[in-house]
């Protein structure tokens, strides 16, 4: 039977990971992250010395690989900053920090601190317009979570906080965090963040039945007609679904079974 892929030498020995993460960072060799030099740099010896330790001897200065990462002023070792960042890119449903710290048998302080680290690196900076080249992008919200201080009411959403979501089928998805659901919020994030060429498919809620958007097409289905899916036939005669938000279900639905998880708003 296949060993695990956490047992591997590069998750377990320190060494073994800082030698990995180097050979990433630096393809053609070490560079001095304060000077930018290469070509005067040694590597650190001796049994006192830290792990992975080089000094530029142009600038007399000694840095690591985790200078300018997300490594970087930490004491936890590098596998275990690895193992981190395969569990959490690896959980379908994302995993928290209790149970971080409970796997890599550090404590919550740390768990918590690697875990925003990790996300935050994961980030996309400058991000372009969902939906390029005609590509259908599905736009649905759900309420999930409580808000701090809002009693919990008899009906309605009142007391959740509202997350909208934008899906783009065989891509990508983005979620935000919405005030109200209102037509003037959809407008904003769906003209901000879906391409004039894309093709929107929603639900036939008024803020996107009256909602303005700059999209080459806007489709809808009628939820309260009990209509999910809209068929149309293609050239051959084949009856193929032309509208529907499966895609948003599926992602809403891992949201809305992690609801218990969410804390109220600080």
């Amino acid at each position: 039977m296949a060993n695990s892929i956490l047992s591997a030498k590069v998750l377990q020995n320190e060494a073994a990971a800082i030698a990995w993460v180097e050979a990433r960072v630096w393809p053609n060799g070490p560079v001095c992250p304060r000077c930018g030099g290469f070509d005067r740099i040694g590597k650190m010896g001796g049994k006192a010395t830290r792990i992975g330790l080089w000094k530029c001897y142009q600038c007399r200065k000694q840095f690591t690989v985790k200078v300018g990462t997300v490594f970087e002023d930490s004491h936890v070792p590098m596998n275990l900053w690895l193992q981190a960042m395969y569990l959490l890119c690896s959980s379908k449903k994302g995993i928290s920090s209790n149970q971080l710290s409970r796997t890599l048998g550090v404590t919550l302080k740390t768990a918590w601190f690697m875990s925003h680290r990790i996300r935050e690196a994961m980030r996309v900076v400058g991000i372009e317009p969902m939906g390029s080249g005609g590509a259908v992008i599905e736009a649905d919200e759900t309420f999930i979570g409580r808000k701090k201080g809002v009693p919990m009411a008899r009906t309605g959403m009142g007391h959740k906080m509202a997350v909208m979501t934008l899906v783009e089928r065989g891509g990508k998805a983005r979620s935000f965090h919405i005030d109200r659901t209102n037509k003037a919020e959809v407008e904003k994030i769906i003209n901000a963040n879906v391409s004039k060429e894309a093709q929107l498919m929603t639900d036939s809620a008024s803020y996107y039945m009256h909602g303005q958007f700059n999209v080459a097409d806007h489709s809808l289905v009628d939820h309260e007609d009990d209509e999910w899916a809209r068929y149309e036939k293609d050239e051959d005669g084949n009856e193929r679904v032309d509208a529907h938000q499966h895609g948003r279900e599926l992602l809403l639905g891992v949201q809305a079974r992690n609801e218990r998880r969410l804390p109220a708003l600080q």
